[in-house]
């Protein structure tokens, strides 16, 4: 889609087709590719039993805690992370890691980060994959891990206010990670500009 100042933008589908199916379930991003949407948005957070699942909060509708609970006993309306990628077949994906300091299964150590970039390492397609996270110290280990291992997977720090000036080179550039707004995060799907150089705003 062009829009009338001549930007190419992409549909991202936050956390799925979430207006038309539970979010962040496989039928939301089935939904989602089924509807035209260039990408899926997602969150990944871990099972007390290490596996990587996709739900956005860190606790289950019956109050369960994610990070203590084994993946057999989420139910199949939580994925994993490889079945939700399976899913989102034909587009690209902005893995958000969930590592927030003030939720329960907050991890310092950012080994969530190295099982996330290792998952989606192994199954290629780098420049399918977007990862952002709120935590500043989660995407620069992401990035590293990607810089290491030599292969192409984006990242983003999200923020929840960006201010309106261009972000300095210096701010950006040595993470490759540049700012991302969340503006429209109640949104079922978003309109994101692509190609942005770093340094310039991007809004998700």
């Amino acid at each position: 889609m062009t829009t009338h100042s001549g930007r190419i933008v992409k549909i991202v589908a936050h956390r799925g087709a979430s207006k038309a199916e539970p979010e962040n379930t496989i039928r939301a991003f089935r939904t989602a590719g089924q509807m035209g949407a260039d990408a899926v948005e997602l969150d990944v957070r871990r099972t007390r039993d290490g596996v990587l699942v996709v739900h956005h909060d860190p606790h289950l509708p019956d109050g369960r805690v994610i990070i203590d609970t084994d993946r057999a006993d989420l139910g199949p309306s939580v994925p994993t992370l490889g079945e939700a990628l399976d899913a989102c077949a034909g587009m690209w994906v902005n893995v958000e890691v969930k590592n927030d300091p003030t939720e329960p299964d907050f991890d310092p150590a950012d080994a969530i980060a190295d099982d996330t970039m290792a998952a989606l390492i192994d199954r290629g397609e780098p420049e399918r994959w977007l990862i952002s996270s709120f935590r500043l110290e989660t995407i620069d280990r992401c990035r590293s891990i990607a810089d290491a291992a030599a292969v192409p997977i984006r990242t983003a720090w999200l923020t929840t206010v960006v201010r309106r000036r261009r972000v300095a080179p210096h701010e950006s550039r040595p993470r490759g990670a540049a700012p991302m707004g969340r503006a429209a995060a109640a949104r079922g799907a978003r309109r994101v500009s692509s190609g942005r150089p770093a340094g310039e705003r991007v809004d998700l």
